[in-house]
Order: C-alpha cells, then structure tokens, then sequence
C-alpha cells in the first residue's frame, strides 16, 4: 500500500500559498514490500517513493516528492491492511511536511488493492491540518508469484488532499 500527501501554511508566510490553506494532489507511486508478500500472513513493511503535482493556491502548481514508510503485523497477498504510517513530502519550493496516517479503510478486488485513508499533519508545511488520501494500487507482478518469490510491490495512483 502506497501513500502519499502535500499541505499548505496559512497565508502570509513567505513561499507558502495564499488562500484557505486547502491542497490537492495527485501522483504516482511505487512502492516495495519487504519482505515480499506470499500466502503466508507475516510482519512486512512497506516503502514507497511519490512523484506529485500539488494545486497550492488557485492557479498555482508545483511539483513535490514523497517518501513513505509504513508497517503491518500480518501482511499476505490475500490481506494487505497497511493502515497507519508516516510520510514526508518535499516541495519544489523548498518546504516540506511530515505526515501521520492513523486510519484506513482497505479493499481488494480482483488484484487492485484501493485504500481511504486518513491522518494529519505533524510537523512543516500545514502543521495540525487534516489530511484526506485516496489511493489505487496495482502490482507489478502476476499473481502466481504469491506461490513463489512473492510481490515485492505495487504502483499506485494516488490523491492527497489537505483540508482547509
């Protein structure tokens, strides 16, 4: 499972965005498993890298990237329940923003895994703002490398909103 995220100061600071503070992105990511997830439930983390387009202030976009790190207690490739991690994005201006994802609510169907998920900001850019994620992942393996070497990891679609 991949995540992702962007948030914006109130304005009147120099090199943040003016308006009511609200931020939507959207990018791609791919993410890695480790270990790799098989048939068997198992402790695994998930590492992922994100490349976004962030909506700042009406009329404004900048570029951002994103890592990601979260971990589960019981992982397969029937079950994947990543739903709490952290987050630290890097905007093309300089700022950044460390994120907390405390909640989630994942589906599987038919190898496309889409989570909700929720949490806020901690610390940087859009410090106490709630932040609102949609995510889509895909793998980029067949299927029956469950029964082998495992998934390694996904690639994901993914939308980030930090709420006003």
């Amino acid at each position: 499972m991949v995540v992702s995220s962007c948030v914006v100061a109130p304005a009147g600071r120099a090199g943040e965005a003016a308006g009511d503070g609200s931020v939507t992105c959207t990018g791609d990511a791919t993410s890695r498993y480790d270990p790799p997830l098989t048939l068997q439930s198992r402790p695994t983390r998930n590492e992922a890298r994100v490349r976004y387009s962030c909506t700042t202030a009406p009329g404004r976009t900048i570029p951002a990237t994103s890592s990601f790190s979260s971990s589960s207690p019981s992982a397969s490739c029937l079950s994947v329940t990543f739903a709490s991690g952290t987050e630290t994005v890097r905007y093309a201006d300089g700022a950044r923003s460390r994120i907390v994802i405390d909640s989630a609510t994942v589906a599987r169907v038919a190898g496309v895994v889409t989570a909700e998920q929720s949490g806020r900001v901690v610390e940087g850019r859009g410090t106490g703002r709630q932040v609102r994620r949609s995510v889509t992942a895909t793998s980029r393996q067949l299927p029956t490398d469950c029964l082998g070497t495992g998934l390694r990891g996904t690639a994901s679609a993914v939308q980030l909103e930090i709420l006003p």
